[in-house]
């Protein structure tokens, strides 16, 4: 490994931690600093806030839907190569009754010191999804629809 490929996985995972902070700290500005205008999150699973987030504002939107149901992480491990960095963390939410805690790794896709992109996986699919019908509810028809 060269010296700028060791500079690069440095600098990857001080953007992850980075991220982390302002996630904890709840800095939307912060957030906004480090997430490349074309970035796209991908959020698995069968639920309201599943799906492809696109662009700064969507990802932003997104962020402050977990805010609302007191969403808190704790890194575990994070590692980097000089394109992309992977973490695993615990994440757990108490809203109204309904939790959730487990382990969820995301990948990190980082160019020029911004993220591009962040994929979830998440521990157990079927919890994630469970928990997020019971603390978001859709609205009637036809409000829900964008057509």
């Amino acid at each position: 490994m060269n010296i700028s490929e060791e500079v690069a996985i440095d600098e990857n995972i001080s953007v992850v931690k980075q991220f982390f902070k302002y996630y904890e700290d709840g800095d939307i500005i912060g957030m906004r600093s480090i997430l490349d205008p074309e970035i796209q999150w991908i959020v698995l699973g069968h639920h309201p806030l599943g799906g492809i987030k696109k662009g700064i504002e969507e990802v932003i939107a997104y962020y402050k839907q977990l805010q609302k149901v007191n969403f808190r992480a704790e890194v575990q491990i994070l590692q980097a190569n000089n394109e992309y960095a992977i973490d695993c963390h615990r994440e757990w939410a108490d809203y109204n009754g309904h939790k959730i805690d487990m382990n969820w790794v995301l990948l990190y896709k980082i160019k020029n010191g911004k993220i591009l992109s962040i994929q979830n996986f998440p521990a157990d699919q079927y919890s994630v999804d469970n928990f997020f019908w019971k603390v978001y509810k859709l609205k009637n028809i036809p409000y829900r629809l964008d057509i």
